[in-house]
């Protein structure tokens, strides 16, 4: 395979629960879950892509003549830029195709490593949902970061101590599961985290702690009061809860008021490196892509991904160039306007 469309085309003939449009925007999905699409009108989805739409890159090439570097720092460990590989689970379930979520996440992190990035990995109802992708991140190093559901405490202590022992560099967990009515009502629980219960889960993970699904301010505080090393600001591809507001509606106000104390991750609908761009200038320290990325692995496993960030890192180099940043430190925000 040469190119994204040659990727994109082969999962059309895998992904039989996904359209694989040309633009993923949301619009032909639209409550389509179980499958890709966002929720109930699928409105939140649609609003991830369409909040990126209102956000206009200011140009600047008056700038001297060194070359760009998309490099960045994800706890400690450099990283080819700051994309990551969002945790999805239930492809089968979700996209039809014919994989378990073993080997989906054995193409999905080797084709992050290789391109120089990471890949978060996903849990479910079904253990190996969670033990499957973390059994791949161990044996690449621990070179990943599992995402824990918030389960009840025997349920995320072993997921816990299974991933301390695979030596991740970090875990993370989703908490804007916690209201899905199938996962509270599964064999396993999940339940809602209050400042203590983060608290406990901070101190039992003993590695740097995402706590993903934050959408506020106040909800940042509190990731930030329970010790958090980073929040994922998301709306969990606006699967989980209907007409709610974008990552992007709330980035700018929650990084204002973290004032650079933990990281801050987000995701929702980013399609390019310009997309990449917008967020990074409005003070993240990271993007996530999910949906794009399992197409990727669908479509062309390993090389799929491969291809799929060569793409997002030229579109980034080039948006960089023309605003006259060489490096991801200079993307400020006034490099980016919001328009009506």
């Amino acid at each position: 395979m040469e190119n994204w469309n040659e990727v994109l085309n082969q999962a059309k003939t895998s992904a039989v629960k996904c359209r694989c449009c040309p633009i993923c925007n949301g619009l032909a999905c639209r409550g389509e879950t179980p499958g890709v699409g966002g929720k109930g009108s699928g409105s939140s989805f649609v609003r991830n892509f369409e909040s990126l739409r209102h956000i206009l890159l200011v140009m600047d090439t008056i700038v001297s003549n060194e070359e760009v570097d998309t490099s960045a720092d994800f706890f400690g460990h450099k990283v080819s830029l700051p994309v990551y590989a969002a945790p999805i689970s239930g492809i089968k379930q979700n996209y039809g195709a014919e994989m378990n979520d073993g080997e989906y996440s054995e193409y999905l992190v080797d084709g992050c490593l290789k391109a120089g990035t990471l890949a978060f990995t996903g849990d479910g109802m079904i253990d190996a949902m969670f033990t499957d992708p973390l059994d791949v991140i161990k044996k690449h190093g621990g070179l990943g970061v599992p995402t824990i559901k918030p389960w009840s405490k025997d349920a995320f202590t072993w997921r816990a101590e299974a991933a301390k022992e695979a030596g991740v560099l970090a875990v993370a967990t989703d908490v804007d599961a916690s209201g899905l009515a199938n996962l509270r009502n599964s064999t396993t629980p999940v339940g809602f985290k209050d400042v203590d219960s983060l608290q406990e889960i901070k101190q039992l993970v003993a590695k740097p702690l995402i706590v993903k699904g934050v959408l506020s301010v106040a909800g940042a505080m509190k990731a930030l009061a329970a010790g958090a090393d980073g929040i994922l600001v998301s709306n969990h591809g606006g699967r989980v809860l209907d007409d709610c507001l974008s990552g992007m509606d709330v980035l700018e106000e929650i990084v204002e008021a973290v004032k650079g104390r933990m990281k801050i991750f987000v995701d929702g609908a980013f399609r390019s490196g310009t997309d990449v761009f917008k967020a990074l200038a409005l003070g993240a320290d990271g993007v996530l892509i999910g949906r794009p990325l399992s197409l990727a692995v669908i479509g062309g496993h390993v090389e799929g991904v491969e291809i799929y960030f060569q793409k997002i890192t030229q579109e980034l180099k080039d948006a960089m160039a023309m605003t006259g940043c060489k490096k991801i430190t200079d993307i400020t925000r006034d490099k980016v306007r919001f328009i009506d």
